[in-house]
């Protein structure tokens, strides 16, 4: 049991450092001066980009905790990385992304 618990905290663990390395934060938006977060972006919540247009979706932080959106995000950062200025950018069509986002809410 407790091996799992520690899985669970170290995916967790890893989780928070993607979001740290990514700049999904985008540097073309207006940040509030006390986080240093776009003032678009909903506290509990973090920008993507998604499909050929990259169109930027706000979505919350509790999608992480779904396995189908980990899965997302493994693939976006082998295509991506997450050391850019886009931020984190979704390599699906935005069709799909919808569909998947719609049943995790």
């Amino acid at each position: 049991m407790a091996i799992r618990k520690s899985n669970k905290l170290s995916q967790a663990v890893l989780l928070k450092q993607i979001l740290k390395r990514c700049s999904s934060l985008g540097k073309k938006h207006v940040y509030n001066d006390e986080d240093f977060l776009p003032i678009d972006v909903p506290k509990g919540h973090f920008a993507v980009y998604v499909g050929e247009n990259r169109t930027r979706y706000i979505v919350p932080i509790s999608f992480l905790s779904h396995p189908e959106f980990q899965c997302l995000l493994r693939c976006a950062e082998e295509e991506f990385g997450f050391d850019h200025d886009m931020g984190i950018t979704i390599p699906c069509e935005e069709l799909v992304f919808q569909s998947l986002t719609n049943m995790l809410r």
